[in-house]
């Protein structure tokens, strides 16, 4: 609403003239009540993060889940210099200098790219350890408990398997080769050349075949030995000890040292001395079960099994039992336990994928306005862009501290 005076001030009259819309555009005015929501929509995801976060009785830290604080700082820097590359392009669109316009936004672009290139390494290193938001691709645990120890057991089992399959690869394409063989002769009687060089392909390949396969074949049979060590001195001894003793406490931590060997998240010498302690205990049992009347094969079987595993996890100032088989075999992935592990990974990408959506969106939009001239006539345009991009800037702002340093 504004006023004027007539044309006659001596009269004294204020004339009023309606303006039927508030005094912005209507463009930037939509623009604010789209941003009030999305204020709204972050706000409640950030704020039942922070309930459930600190509601846990325990949660991961950034080493545990594979979280990197200065990938993440490095990504806060972009996006905050991206905020003033789009600021910079809005001052040039309002001097009229397009080319200077573009060149800034095509940094924020740039700057953006960067942002998603990062956050997809992040993710990549996340699942590439197993941790998805959900099963059935993701590995994460949040307690020992026996269907922990089945899991376990599953993936042990067909990292076995795959090991037996590598292995037979030997005598399969051994056989490859002599039925490649018997063609070519076949081909040379029958004089067929056709027949003759695919013969000849088929032998090449097998042989190919058969010569990895030979040079892996000692790999493999090491790595199913393992597994097999693993399955039986390990999660089945521990289970069944765990079934049968009457002392619950005593039960859940021979379930613990199964989630501990496979992957844990700090050293731990108790761990080491007990399975010193136990190992005394079984080496004296072992020599009463074989020196018994009736003994009994199955019991002794597994007895030396177990002290087989705890010679292996000892081996080299106990490496393995200190670092985890996950860590210490790259060529395994095996289910591993962090205590509210699920919950945080369902959080993290929740909330940093929402927002990775928001940054797309943003790079739509100055994807769009770059073929554009941005003159002064796109000051208006440009001004919008910006503070739909200084919002998603706040929101990583917040969401930085409360995911990378608490």
């Amino acid at each position: 609403m504004s006023q004027h005076h007539d044309d006659h001030p001596e009269h004294g009259h204020i004339k009023l003239e309606y303006q039927p819309a508030l005094p912005i555009p209507n463009g930037k005015l939509c623009l604010w009540l789209f941003l009030s929501t999305e204020i709204m929509f972050f706000a409640g995801l950030i704020g039942a993060y922070i309930v459930l976060r600190f509601g846990a009785p325990t949660w991961p830290s950034p080493h545990d889940v594979h979280l990197s604080e200065p990938i993440g700082a490095f990504n806060t820097f972009v996006l905050i210099c991206s905020s003033l590359s789009v600021v910079l392009s809005l001052e040039a669109a309002k001097a009229d200098k397009a080319g200077r316009a573009k060149f800034w936004m095509f940094v924020t672009f740039v700057l953006g790219l960067a942002f998603l290139g990062v956050k997809g390494y992040e993710y990549k290193e996340k699942f590439a350890h197993g941790i998805y938001p959900a099963h059935p691709h993701g590995l994460l645990y949040d307690k020992p408990d026996v269907y922990y120890a089945s899991s376990v057991k599953v993936a042990l089992e067909d990292a076995a398997k795959h090991c037996t399959t590598q292995i037979e690869l030997v005598d399969k394409s051994a056989s490859e080769i002599a039925e490649a063989k018997a063609e070519i002769e076949e081909a040379e009687e029958a004089k067929d050349q056709e027949a003759k060089t695919k013969a000849e392909e088929k032998l090449a390949a097998a042989q190919k075949v058969n010569e990895e396969a030979v040079a892996m074949a000692d790999t493999y049979r090491e790595r199913r030995e393992k597994m097999e060590l693993l399955r039986d001195g390990l999660v089945q001894w521990n289970t069944r000890a765990a079934t049968q003793n009457p002392n619950p406490v005593e039960g859940q931590a021979l379930m613990d040292s199964i989630a501990y060997t496979i992957q844990h998240p700090h050293e731990d010498e108790e761990e080491l001395t007990r399975l010193v302690e136990e190992k005394g205990t079984l080496a004296t049992k072992l020599a009463e079960l074989e020196q018994a009347e009736e003994q009994d094969p199955q019991e002794i079987a597994l007895v030396k099994n177990r002290l087989k595993l705890i010679d292996y996890l000892t081996a080299d100032d106990a490496a393995i039992l200190r670092h985890g088989v996950n860590h210490t075999y790259d060529w395994v992935d095996l289910p591993f336990v962090i205590p509210s592990g699920n919950m945080w990974a369902s959080t993290y990408f929740l909330l940093t994928g929402f927002h990775a959506i928001h940054v797309l969106v943003g790079l739509i939009v100055f994807a769009v306005a770059l073929p554009v001239t941005l003159g002064v006539s796109k000051a208006t345009f440009i001004e919008a862009a910006g503070l739909y991009w200084h919002f998603v800037d706040l929101v990583w702002i917040f969401l930085f501290p409360i995911l990378y340093l608490f």
